[in-house]
């Protein structure tokens, strides 16, 4: 028997990882969690990996219409992405207690991906600080490296492991996980020319960065994203940025890789990852436009300046 999380109190957010060993586990774990939801007639989305999505609906069978399913390959592939689609869950049903099943992390994930994703879960705490939620966060620990297991104890505050709910005495602010996770980022293999950047260039940039999409592998829908996606970060450069900034751009055995590099500062962990208000005045879209285009971004900001490094994958 595993004790599932109580719901949040009013005002509460909760957020525990649940550390399963097989799918056994995984479904009494995750599907009481569910059942508990529908008994209660709580709204509930379940934003998991596919396969593990069709093993839940099967395993739940009747009363899965009530919730919502998400496959977290597909929404997740970008970790930046995740945060908003789970705010605007909560939002669509303001004033009722929701549950949210979210494992953003899954084996096979790239080690970039997995800062991302670490990242991610460490801001679902100040994102949704005082809010009447509880978000359940699935943790193969058997498919996962030690260190990633680690990391899942250091961003929820309470752990569901061997049956039992505790404290997490390993929990640490947001800040100090971002932190950790900002390692170096590798050098292209062979090295990338930079293309450097400043007020009344920005035409510059989209053309460089169109002709050298056309010698890839990319399809012309995609050749405009990655257009598109370098632009506002170029943009977000020259307003945000010290009025100048850094490109560079190269091929990898997955993809590409953009690389947008200013002297800025990211006031806001934040920016990027909730949806901007149309009467918003604080900016924020950009970024945010950024998440949606690619299939990852890393960020990097520290004093000496800010790094986008966005990557789109080909076929």
């Amino acid at each position: 028997m595993i004790n599932l999380p109580a719901p949040a109190a009013p005002g509460a957010f909760v957020h525990p990882a649940l550390f399963y060993q097989g799918q056994e586990e995984y479904l009494a774990g995750v599907g009481g969690f569910v059942r508990a939801a529908l008994a209660a007639d709580e709204p509930v989305l379940v934003a998991v990996p596919g396969p593990q999505l069709d093993a839940l609906r099967e395993s739940l069978d009747a009363g899965t219409a009530e919730v919502t399913w998400t496959d977290m390959t597909q929404l997740g592939r970008n970790p930046g992405r995740i945060l908003a689609a789970l705010q605007e869950f909560v939002d669509r049903h303001a004033g009722r207690p929701a549950r949210i099943v979210g494992e953003p992390i899954w084996p096979g994930r790239s080690e970039a991906e997995m800062l991302e994703a670490t990242r991610h879960e460490a801001l679902i705490n100040t994102a949704f600080a005082g809010r009447q939620a509880t978000i359940l966060c699935p943790y193969d620990v058997l498919g996962l490296s030690a260190s990633v297991v680690s990391d899942a104890r250091r961003t929820h505050p309470t752990l569901i492991e061997k049956g039992e709910d505790l404290l997490s005495p390993d929990y640490a602010d947001a800040p100090s996980v971002c932190a950790d996770c900002d390692h170096p980022l590798p050098e292209p293999d062979g090295g990338a020319p930079w293309l450097e950047y400043a007020h009344g260039e920005l035409g510059t940039v989209r053309d460089h960065t169109e002709a050298w999409a056309r010698r890839t592998a990319l399809s012309a829908a995609r050749r405009g994203d990655l257009i598109l996606a370098v632009s506002e970060a170029a943009a977000n450069s020259l307003s945000h940025g010290g009025g100048r900034g850094s490109l560079r751009l190269w091929s990898t055995g997955a993809g590409i890789v953009a690389d947008v590099r200013d002297s800025g500062h990211l006031a806001d962990p934040l920016a990027g990852r909730r949806r901007p208000s149309l009467a918003s005045v604080n900016g924020g879209r950009g970024l945010w436009m950024i998440h949606q285009l690619c299939d990852l971004v890393e960020i990097r900001a520290s004093d000496s300046g800010f790094t986008l490094r966005l990557h789109m994958a080909t076929p």
